[in-house]
């Protein structure tokens, strides 16, 4: 279940800035029909800082409801305080959950040990499986392989989103952790070269509109059918560039409303509507990707 396109799914919210079921329940059809393998709810790509403990909690209930057992669902759980991130795992230990997607602590940028003994902690409270979560860009704190190799050691601590980008670090991770840690990319633009070198799939941005696509070049790549993922992901690299004209995910959420997949772009502040100028270049990178 943790290879291949997983989407980091999108919390579609209505006219007035409250969750839209009607949406959400849309998209994890949407994700079952196009062999999406899981879905993130509530990650970064989900708002998660934006909505508040019990609307977090109530999204990820109904997207396991939505799926109704045809696809897993993976919670984001992670906080930048250890208790908050603890209280937030157990919540869902009786949820249907099959994972949770725990982030780099963020903000208070802890040393290495600091990370150890966050996630450490984390995994000690619960039977819920984990997959950590590194994105230095977002975090403002990089977690080193070594810590990564330390953590894995722990039984529940079964895989890593990696979102440097840096697709150096792949073959170290890879030779020092257990045989079934799972490495997935959080890099949409670099996730077919990351499986190529060993990587298990990617937690995409880009599947929110292009699922079947994703889908299809994860399972070329992972069958080593390399040049046929790469006809493929040529063809999504302007959707990939093109998602982050703005700050993931004002675009992705005004492309997924163009394309009928959700009723309404809103976002909640501090996240503003995408511009005019970026619309027009997502746009274009929609038709050039055959998307529209």
């Amino acid at each position: 279940m943790f290879k291949g396109s997983i989407v980091a799914l999108i919390t579609p919210m209505d006219v007035n800035g409250k969750i839209c079921r009607t949406s959400l329940k849309k998209l994890v059809k949407y994700h079952i029909k196009n062999n999406t393998k899981a879905i993130v709810s509530v990650g970064t790509t989900g708002e998660s800082s934006t909505l508040n403990q019990k609307e977090h909690y109530e999204v990820v209930l109904l997207t396991v409801e939505f799926s109704n057992g045809k696809i897993p669902i993976i919670a984001g759980t992670g906080a930048n305080s250890t208790l908050e991130a603890i209280a937030l795992t157990k919540k869902f230990e009786k949820s249907g959950i099959c994972a949770c997607l725990s982030v780099v602590p963020y903000y208070n940028k802890p040393t290495q040990h600091g990370l150890y003994k966050h996630f450490q902690s984390i995994a000690e409270s619960t039977h819920i499986p984990q997959i950590l979560y590194n994105v230095p860009s977002r975090t403002g704190c990089d977690m080193h392989p070594n810590t990564i190799i330390k953590l894995s050691e722990l039984q529940n601590i079964i895989g890593i989103k990696e979102a440097t980008g840096d697709l150096s670090r792949i073959h170290k991770i890879k030779k020092y952790t257990k045989k079934n840690f799972f490495l997935i990319s959080g890099d949409d633009n670099t996730a077919l070269d990351f499986i190529q070198l060993g990587g298990d799939g990617v937690i995409s941005v880009t599947a929110n509109i292009a699922a079947k696509q994703m889908s299809e070049m994860c399972k070329f790549a992972l069958q080593k059918q390399f040049r046929s993922a790469r006809l493929i992901n040529e063809k999504l690299i302007p959707i990939h560039e093109s998602l982050f004209l703005e700050s993931n995910p004002i675009p992705v959420k005004w492309a997924a409303w163009k394309l009928g997949l959700i009723n309404h772009q809103n976002l909640r502040l501090p996240l503003t509507t995408l511009s005019e100028k970026s619309q027009k270049r997502l746009m274009q990178a929609l038709k050039k990707s055959n998307i529209i």
